[in-house]
């Protein structure tokens, strides 16, 4: 197990949306949330960038999921932006625990989310506040920026 760079995200990124989560159940209804506002916020479109909203969509679920399962209540899900990376952070009120990459379970014993973040994005990172851990994940918002790797199939 290995411990997480500990650095908050870009000071200069401006917040675009944010979701409170009570519970799993509410996990869905972030996902099309997020879709729908990845598309109202002008993420660019083309070759490089296609997979990128999947792969948005696919870390807030995660990293959420993580927060409602181990955090304290409520979850915050919020997507900021910087002049060239999008940047999807999660909070929880959980200050006791501090975020670690486990790559020793079974495949199937989850715990993963934070390594599939840093497979899929330009940069993982986290930082506590006086109230909130957060987790932040940043990707590319338009073409010509670093290429995300694919996931594998």
């Amino acid at each position: 197990m290995g411990q997480l760079r500990t650095s908050p995200p870009p000071p200069r990124a401006a917040e675009l949306e944010r979701w409170d989560l009570g519970n799993p159940a509410e996990l869905r209804d972030l996902r099309a949330s997020l879709r729908e506002a990845l598309a109202r916020h002008g993420l660019a479109q083309g070759d490089e960038l296609d997979e990128i909203p999947h792969l948005v969509v696919l870390v807030a679920t995660e990293l959420a999921s993580n927060a409602l399962r181990h955090g304290l209540p409520p979850t915050i899900v919020t997507l900021l932006a910087a002049d060239d990376c999008l940047i999807l952070e999660v909070a929880d009120h959980d200050l006791g625990r501090v975020p670690e990459l486990v790559d020793t379970r079974p495949l199937d014993a989850g715990g993963r989310g934070l390594l599939l973040a840093q497979s899929v994005s330009l940069a993982v990172g986290w930082y506590a506040t006086g109230r909130t851990k957060n987790i932040w994940a940043s990707f590319p918002r338009c073409a010509g920026g670093r290429r995300v790797p694919r996931t594998a199939q």
